[in-house]
């Protein structure tokens, strides 16, 4: 008896410990039916399908139809037009009364006409080298005699004053747009009225011959009239500099310069604008295109 007590216990220990073994298996979670495993390959599949569609993006073919939409986008945007002349000098004169904090008179206003703007808005980009044609349809049938012509003729042309007088906002600027008009200073060179490396006294010294066309800066221009030693008596066009630096500035928006320019402006070249004995020659594209914030400027028609 006891022995078979012995055994059976031996038999309970044995059991348990096998159920014991057991249950850790048990508790494993099962693999699921055979079928789910091509569904995960299929989903590792899809991946890299996937990835696939991903490379393809890079592709010529879809590159082209990517540059397509952009240039497309930007027909249904297409670049304003030039300002007309009418608008460049509704634009100038907006500038000076804000500049000045004056507002021209209804007499001023009809005086000046569209005719004082002398129009290359084609030609807004910065090639100089097509300025002249432009400064010399100016001067029409006159304008070898006006800007080639190097020698001083007794009671007609005054020692020291330009036909064409250029205004820039640098030295450097300066130098540029004169090369535009190489081929008119072969016989008279054109005169350089800037500061930077140059005394006044050897721009003096230089205006006491013929000067067909000048360059230079505001405060150096008007400096030079101011002693006498530039003249106005032959000038018929100014060319104003407009296109705008590296920091988005130009002649008529940047500080010290910008009011150095209005009071050589309003000093000398307002007047001869208004009894039509100017003209004006904006050169660079007008800020915001033909959006002008102007309040209404009664203009003649020119």
């Amino acid at each position: 008896m006891k022995s078979r007590t012995a055994a059976a216990m031996g038999s309970g220990k044995v059991e348990k410990k096998q159920k014991a073994r057991q249950n850790p298996r048990n508790n494993r979670k099962p693999l699921g039916p055979k079928s789910d495993i091509p569904k995960s390959k299929s989903k590792k599949k899809k991946k890299t399908k996937n990835n696939n569609n991903h490379q393809n993006d890079t592709d010529p073919i879809e590159t082209k139809n990517k540059t397509t939409v952009v240039t497309g986008n930007n027909s249904n945007n297409p670049r304003p037009p030039p300002a007309t002349p009418r608008q460049q000098l509704s634009y100038f004169l907006s500038q000076f009364q804000s500049a000045n904090g004056v507002q021209l008179s209804s007499l001023e206003l009809e005086s000046i006409k569209d005719s004082c703007i002398l129009d290359v808005s084609q030609e807004s980009g910065q090639d100089v080298m097509r300025l002249e044609k432009y400064i010399k349809e100016a001067f029409g049938a006159k304008w070898k005699e006006e800007l080639c012509e190097g020698k001083l003729i007794e009671g007609k042309t005054e020692a020291g004053s330009p036909a064409v007088l250029v205004v820039a906002t640098s030295a450097l600027r300066s130098i540029e747009l004169l090369r535009g008009m190489r081929s008119c200073t072969k016989e008279c060179r054109a005169v350089k009225l800037f500061s930077k490396h140059m005394k006044i006294d050897e721009q003096v010294s230089l205006l006491k011959n013929r000067v067909n066309i000048a360059s230079g800066t505001p405060s150096r221009i008007k400096k030079l009239i101011d002693i006498e030693a530039l003249g106005l008596s032959r000038l018929s066009l100014i060319l104003l500099d407009i296109h705008t630096d590296v920091k988005g500035y130009s002649l008529l928006t940047l500080p010290q310069v910008r009011d150095e320019f209005w009071d050589l402006y309003k000093n000398y070249f307002h007047q001869q604008v208004v009894q039509g004995d100017l003209r004006i020659c904006l050169y660079g594209p007008i800020p915001n295109g033909n959006e002008f914030k102007v309040k209404s400027l009664e203009l003649a028609d020119g």
